[in-house]
């Protein structure tokens, strides 16, 4: 099976150092990173830097693309990119001391729905049967969710399998799609239902009831308690060991990696899952929105703790 990643919305993702930041006065910060980012490409780099073959489909603005292209060339990544007027947006999150991380957000190029028929036609050649997709991240202004969901249908009828991690996405939308796999956590889970969703058993239910709808694989994380599987071979959740966790940024996007990777070499729903987790919890080890090394997932998975729902 096939990787192929979206991400329509791509991002500079640039952290910064500010250890006493003083909010209404000037920061002198320390630049620490200044990545090429978006949900699809960073799914992409922890499949590629664990040596797992897949495709990095992006939209690049011409007014700074070329920069973004060059870091997923050093990255050593497959990529294909379609470039459109305007700039891709930057995210800046300023870390300091005893405080939370901040982050600032600025607009990227506009968009409109042409931009999806563009998409399909550069990827004819790259879907077929069985082709693992991922469409993450928010859907970007200008394109409406009807369109979005026709975009997938397409996909979908060429075989592909569609994996979805987005808020854009209402419940009625996911139902309506089936997604092969969503990975909402339990904050966005809780969010579709309509109520808190507390502990195990509860996440577990909720899990299950977007199951029978009809979604194939609903992987929920629980951040460092790891993730949980419902899917029609069983129910599992997989609990990781502490580990010591530099950033939390893209681990979400690493763990869907993992799952992919796993998944593409046929492997059994539950060791998915764990592979999951092991991308995710080594994503963590890593600065900014660093990629999972792989040796750090491979000393995590062993010491996974996988237990039946």
């Amino acid at each position: 099976m096939n990787i192929v990643t979206l991400t329509l919305n791509p991002a500079f993702d640039v952290h910064c150092t500010v250890p006493h930041f003083a909010p209404y006065h000037e920061n002198l910060a320390r630049i620490d990173a200044n990545e090429a980012g978006g949900k699809g490409v960073n799914i992409s780099r922890a499949l590629t830097v664990n040596g797992v073959e897949n495709l990095c489909f992006v939209v690049l603005g011409e007014e700074n693309g070329d920069s973004f292209a060059k870091r997923l060339q050093t990255d050593g990544m497959r990529y294909r990119a379609l470039t459109v007027a305007g700039r891709i947006r930057e995210n800046i999150t300023v870390h300091t001391e005893g405080a939370d991380e901040t982050r600032i957000s600025f607009p990227g190029f506009p968009t409109d729905e042409s931009l999806l028929s563009l998409v399909e036609q550069e990827l004819s050649e790259e879907i077929g049967e069985s082709t693992m997709v991922t469409f993450t991240g928010r859907v970007p202004d200008g394109i409406s969710m009807e369109a979005v969901k026709k975009f997938l249908r397409g996909l979908q009828k060429k075989g592909a399998r569609i994996v979805i991690d987005s808020r854009s996405f209402s419940l009625d939308d996911l139902v309506e799609m089936k997604p092969w796999l969503i990975k909402p956590n339990q904050e966005e889970i809780s969010a579709y239902l309509g109520r808190e969703i507390k502990g195990f058993s509860e996440v577990a239910s909720a899990a299950r009831k977007l199951h029978e709808k009809g979604i194939e694989n609903v992987m929920i994380s629980l951040g460092a308690k790891g993730a949980l599987l419902v899917c029609r071979e069983g129910a599992w959740i997989a609990t990781p060991p502490v580990v010591d966790a530099k950033s939390t940024i893209g681990a979400g996007d690493s763990s869907i990696g993992g799952f992919l990777a796993a998944a593409k070499d046929g492997t059994p729903a539950d060791i998915c899952l764990c592979r999951a987790v092991a991308y995710g919890s080594a994503a963590c080890m890593t600065e900014g929105t660093r990629p999972p090394r792989k040796e750090d997932v491979a000393s995590i998975l062993p010491l996974i703790e996988l237990k039946t729902v």
